[in-house]
């Protein structure tokens, strides 16, 4: 199984996100404060992770 889409809403700073994603490798990249660790906070919610209290 793989992921092919994200879609994020009014999630910490994140107020809509749509995703499409590769189907062999996809790498996250961008600046500082970019919101690459947003992206991997969300999907570990949907994982089973707990939430941080401070999101």
């Amino acid at each position: 199984m793989a992921l092919r889409r994200m879609v994020l809403r009014d999630f910490v700073i994140v107020r809509e996100l749509e995703l499409e994603l590769a189907t062999a490798y996809t790498a996250l990249t961008g600046e500082t404060g970019a919101g690459k660790s947003i992206l991997i906070d969300a999907l570990q919610l949907v994982t089973g992770a707990r939430a941080d209290t401070g999101l």
